[in-house]
């Protein structure tokens, strides 16, 4: 048989953000050597990344780290590929001048019940209402009048203020001045039952793909553009540049610590129903 015909195949999901369409340029468009593996990419919005992996339909997948606690029995996470702010976060805005401490009155739009970021907002407050929007269509929601405030994670950070929207809350920083810590979003996770030798095949396959594009900056930008949603290239690489960056490459030591003190606020805070052990794939 020829080797072509017994590449074995990986199936990879992620969302169509401009950050992880970026990470995973190198793959994506066969410019690294996978070592016999081929990989399968599907793009689908975070929330329906999250009920996938519940399921386990793919072999590697990006996840929040919220949803992390509901599949840790299926999934180990990588120890790559994660989008950590470090003092930045998921924002709070608002057409009205609210304070962070009129959040228990505010309806607020949420992107996702099982998103990280609407796991930091319950663990510094738990009192408020909530709507679960597209994550998209979360600043027209606010500007509608359709709920007090929003709870922004994706480009809508960076240009907020232009739609006439202000700053509530950002969490990122919250959580840095709570715990020192940078604040977890999102991870990929790959299967256990794939076991621990194809696991770390794998791994190395995503490191280099991470790598690549940080040292090919520019054509890995121009790529995730065409996911950019309408977004100025400058804007793009200000996004990319929040949420790909040195602890994308490895968590670290404040990384790591960073994703097992969110979950473990969120099991003392009674978010999360149970203890969840962290373990990555080395």
């Amino acid at each position: 048989m020829n080797a072509k015909a017994e590449k074995k195949l990986i199936t990879v999901a992620h969302s169509p953000d401009s950050d992880d369409a970026f990470m995973f340029y190198g793959l994506a468009t066969n410019k690294l050597e996978t070592d016999g593996l081929k990989f399968e990419h599907t793009l689908k919005d975070i929330q329906s990344l999250n009920e996938d992996a519940k399921n386990g339909v793919f072999d590697v997948t990006a996840i929040s780290f919220h949803a992390y606690a509901y599949l840790a029995d299926k999934y180990a996470l990588l120890p790559h590929g994660a989008s950590i702010g470090d003092k930045y976060g998921p924002i709070v805005v608002a057409k009205e001048h609210y304070k962070p401490e009129d959040i228990p009155n505010l309806k607020i739009a949420i992107p996702g019940e099982l998103t990280s970021a609407f796991l930091a907002l319950k663990i510094y407050n738990q009192a408020f209402e909530y709507v679960v929007v597209p994550f998209d269509k979360i600043i027209d929601y606010v500007q509608k009048g359709k709920a007090d405030a929003g709870l922004l994670i994706h480009e809508g950070q960076l240009f907020y203020k232009q739609m006439g929207l202000s700053k509530v809350l950002d969490l990122g920083e919250w959580w840095f001045e709570k715990t020192g810590l940078p604040l977890p979003m999102g991870g990929n996770v790959i299967k256990r039952d794939l076991g621990a030798e194809l696991m770390r095949k794998i791994s190395k396959c995503l490191h280099k793909s991470i790598k690549y594009s940080l040292d090919n900056r520019e054509d890995a930008l121009a790529y995730a553009m065409q996911f950019a949603r309408d977004m100025p290239p400058e804007l793009a690489d200000r996004f990319v540049a929040m949420w790909v960056n040195d602890l994308t490459l490895d968590y670290g030591e404040r990384g790591r610590e960073g994703v097992k003190r969110l979950l473990q606020e969120g099991f003392e805070k009674g978010i999360i129903p149970h203890r969840v052990e962290v373990d990555f794939v080395e």
